[in-house]
């Protein structure tokens, strides 16, 4: 998908914004942008994900998680979404750990 087909996906159903294809590539990138509850919903909507879930993954980008808060919960869905296992929550921990360690 383009930034121009994404853009045009992306729209947050409460207010009508979506994201322009410059911020999305932006957001591609890595370069600094701010996030907002419209872009939160633009973009779960423009990927076909759970608001809670696009919630989760940029308050992990922007703040990480504590070993409790990946127990259960959007967090907790999140980290199973890019690849821990639904059944163990050793590796949830570890990842909590690992981030308490680099922050």
């Amino acid at each position: 998908m383009s930034t121009r087909e994404f853009s045009a996906a992306a729209v947050d159903p409460e207010t009508g914004w979506s994201p322009s294809k410059s911020l999305t590539a932006k957001i591609i990138g890595g370069q600094g942008y701010d996030i907002t509850p419209q872009l939160v919903s633009a973009v779960a909507i423009g990927l076909g994900l759970e608001r809670d879930v696009v919630a989760a993954a940029a308050h992990l980008q922007v703040i990480g998680y504590t070993d409790a808060e990946l127990t259960d919960g959007p967090p907790a869905k999140l980290i199973r979404i890019l690849g821990a296992e639904a059944e163990s929550d050793d590796k949830a921990r570890a990842i909590a750990e690992r981030w308490d360690r680099e922050a």
